[in-house]
């Protein structure tokens, strides 16, 4: 069978990558494309379950996590510790399923340095005032908080060299699109088409 492709997808918050995500799952059956749930020590937003968009963990369970090296990947962002954890994205890629990870830069670069077949999205905004109006319209965040996320953005975006793929999401059609393109083109790769259709191969060359 053949092994699964790790997606790193980060962006800058407000960029719209979760929201590419979901609606890309929502496209693609279970056995074929799955999201990895992070742990966070950060508290739940309005309609986030616990097990389904995250696990929600205390500081000092995740500090415990960290030190039994139950992470493949974790960072603090904006005081909260994410982390993400190694058997269960193991587990589903070995199963030949295609497993997304939303996580940051920080993260990325500890995936990378771990699993270096692993294939790399970055996200940008249309603008800076695009950006900022997306941040706004969640109603979630004090314009304190929104200046802090904004500078943060900017720190963010200047490490979209180290991506495989950039997808700018102005328009979340095209983008969508985008993002599909990727995947199919990842699974026309000679190797995973080796494995896929050995038996064809096989026959087809055959004396």
């Amino acid at each position: 069978m053949a092994q699964g492709t790790l997606y790193i997808v980060s962006a800058p918050s407000g960029a719209g990558k979760s929201s590419l995500i979901q609606a890309l799952l929502k496209t693609q059956p279970l056995y074929d494309t799955q999201v990895s749930v992070s742990h966070t020590t950060r508290d739940s937003r309005p309609g986030e379950n616990h097990g389904e968009h995250y696990f929600f963990v205390s500081k000092d369970e995740f500090r415990r996590m960290i030190e039994q090296d139950a992470f493949l990947e974790h960072a603090e962002v904006f005081g909260n510790y994410y982390g993400t954890s190694r058997a269960a994205i193991e587990q589903v890629l070995s199963t030949g399923v295609d497993v997304f990870l939303d996580i940051d830069w920080q993260g990325a670069q500890q995936i990378r340095a771990k699993m270096p077949q692993a294939r790399s999205i970055f996200i940008l905004p249309p603008s800076k005032e695009e950006l900022g109006r997306r941040l706004r319209g969640r109603g979630q965040d004090s314009e304190e908080v929104i200046a802090k996320r904004m500078a943060q953005a900017v720190a963010e975006m200047t490490h979209y060299a180290e991506y495989d793929y950039l997808i700018v999401n102005d328009d979340f059609d095209l983008a969508l699109s985008d993002l599909k393109t990727i995947i199919r083109a990842e699974r026309l790769r000679l190797g995973r088409q080796l494995l896929r259709h050995d038996a064809l191969i096989s026959k087809l060359l055959a004396d």
